[in-house]
């Protein structure tokens, strides 16, 4: 009788279908294979807070960014367009990979954090941004995140405003911003008007450069 050799295990999957039909391998993400659409629709369905927030509809990571993305603006007035939209973008790895709440993010260590760069990178050249947000902007963005999730957590999430202040900081004066969950499928369509709203303007604006 003809001894069988054992197969050996195959290489695990490392990749992702999305609904456009691009298939997104994780590990090493090619920016041809990510659509806008499909990251719409991802942060549109993935819940901040864990999904523990008041409200019929949990608030998504899509509505959060769009709120991040109008806080820059309230704050940096001039910043331009190109980073603008890397603040709509600032959570895009999370359409693959989830929100994570930040203590268990710091728990995971760096190779966590490598893994949203090489996503966010890819997701940045696809749309025509550099793949690494310069440090002072990446810091822009990173106040206007910590104040829109101040205004979420005591809106939404149950913390008081002392609670807030010493997680998050404190809110300036200029910001007056409800947080508003909305359900998905609006959320979706919110960052989908922004997203196309801010890349003709950097399309724009690239045109005025090179004329």
């Amino acid at each position: 009788m003809t001894k069988r050799t054992p197969v050996k295990d195959a290489k695990p999957r490392a990749w992702q279908r999305m609904l456009s039909g691009r298939r997104l391998d994780l590990l090493d993400p090619s920016p041809l294979d990510i659509e806008v659409e499909d990251i719409a629709h991802g942060l549109a369905r993935v819940a901040r807070w864990n999904g523990q927030t008041r409200g019929a509809h949990a608030f998504s990571v899509a509505e959060h960014s769009v709120v991040v993305e109008q806080i820059v603006g309230i704050l940096y007035p001039k910043l331009p367009v190109k980073w603008r939209l890397a603040a709509l973008l600032h959570d895009s790895s999370e359409y693959v990979i989830g929100d994570m709440i930040s203590p268990f993010k710091a728990a995971l260590g760096v190779n966590y954090r490598a893994f949203e760069d090489r996503l966010e990178g890819a997701v940045h050249i696809r749309f025509g941004l550099p793949p690494k947000t310069p440090v002072e902007v990446k810091r822009k963005i990173k106040r206007a995140d910590r104040i829109c999730a101040h205004l979420e957590a005591t809106q939404i999430a149950g913390f008081s405003e002392k609670e807030s202040r010493q997680f998050f900081g404190p809110v300036p004066p200029e910001i007056d911003i409800s947080i508003a969950p909305l359900p998905p499928r609006k959320a979706q369509a919110l960052f989908l008007e922004r997203f196309n709203t801010l890349l003709e303007e950097f399309d724009g604006a690239k045109g005025k450069k090179a004329a």
